[in-house]
């Protein structure tokens, strides 16, 4: 009997041992001492049921105790619910202790905004507040873009090329669904190649290029932005083409071959007019011939009917003379050969 009293208690030991092994694997009870430690109340029923939910609970209570000891208070549920979310737990953290530090108001559900909305951009909720506390400094234009100038033209038409460095601050409370760095490079840019165009001469802008940052900026380029524009520098000037006069060059030969089309035009129909009156001397030539070629039958029938005297005979001669005249003078060839 005794012998089956010792295993019957060695069998409630090793039944014990593996219900303590059992909880000991699933509940994370040194994570929950750990909290309890650093004076984050953490229940035991919260880390099993966020297992259960297949969160990473030591993530989840790293993350409130680090804000814990910042002085910040965030509640287990709601770094919780901004992980189930998709967002950077730690990057969160980190950029709402970072505001903190810098002294600027950052909520964390503009934090978890700010997270959220970065998120496969490349950028960072870090490196918005990052920004906010050491402004940026955005070359304009892009060089990624391929150009390495911004060209404008004067009034006088010389071409005139500027490098300018914008250094903005990001605005927290516009990031999100603010316009982003290639907005501002591009209002710069139309505000510089604006200014140019405005100066009546390129001299002017060699002479003052801090007028054009003045002009930009003065324009408020950075509304409706994630950024604060705190300054433009104009970083080179160079003086490019003339642009005017290659326009007026352009112009002169445009000018030139419509003259040319007009003049060949005018000829075309000179020499059309040329044709019209040969072939008109022609058939008036045919005429004189036709004419000519009845005279003789005429002097012939009167001789014979005897109505034709003397004197008109000499009056007929001097019609033909008169003919032959004519029909010289409308074939002047044939006159000076005669």
């Amino acid at each position: 009997m005794e012998e089956y009293s010792i295993i019957f208690v060695l069998l409630i030991v090793a039944l014990v041992v593996i219900v303590l092994s059992l909880f000991f694997s699933f509940v994370p009870i040194m994570l929950w001492i750990s909290a309890l430690a650093s004076g984050v109340r953490v229940g035991i029923f919260t880390l099993v049921a966020m297992r259960l939910r297949q969160v990473p609970y030591g993530l989840v209570v790293d993350a409130r105790i680090t804000a814990k000891k910042a002085g910040i208070d965030i509640s287990i549920d709601d770094i919780e619910a901004h992980f189930l979310a998709g967002g950077n737990v730690v990057p969160t953290i980190q950029a709402l202790i970072a505001a903190q530090k810098a002294g600027i108001e950052l909520s964390w559900n503009r934090a978890c905004a700010i997270d959220l909305a970065t998120k496969g951009s490349g950028k960072s909720v870090v490196e918005a507040v990052r920004t906010s506390v050491d402004p940026k400094v955005i070359d304009c234009p892009n060089p990624a873009s391929g150009r390495t100038t911004i060209d404008g033209v004067a009034k006088d038409g010389i071409q005139v090329k500027v490098k300018a460095r914008v250094t903005v601050r990001t605005n927290l409370d516009r990031f999100v669904g603010g316009a982003k760095e290639d907005t501002i490079i591009a209002r710069v840019g139309e505000g510089i190649v604006s200014t140019i165009g405005t100066s009546e001469s390129y001299k002017v802008v060699l002479e003052s290029p801090d007028r054009i940052s003045k002009t930009v900026l003065a324009r408020g380029l950075d509304v409706g932005t994630a950024f604060e524009i705190l300054s433009i520098d104009i970083a080179d000037v160079d003086v490019g083409e003339n642009v005017g006069a290659k326009l007026q060059e352009a112009q002169a030969e445009a000018n030139k071959s419509i003259a040319q089309a007009q003049a060949e035009i005018r000829r075309a129909a000179a020499v059309a007019v040329e044709q019209e009156m040969k072939a008109r001397v022609q058939e008036m030539q045919a005429e004189v011939v036709r004419a000519q070629a009845e005279v003789p039958k005429a002097l012939a029938e009167a001789f014979r009917s005897g109505r034709l005297g003397v004197m008109d005979y000499y009056k007929m001669e001097n019609v033909k003379a008169d003919t032959d005249m004519r029909a010289a003078i409308a074939k002047p060839g044939d006159g000076l050969k005669s």
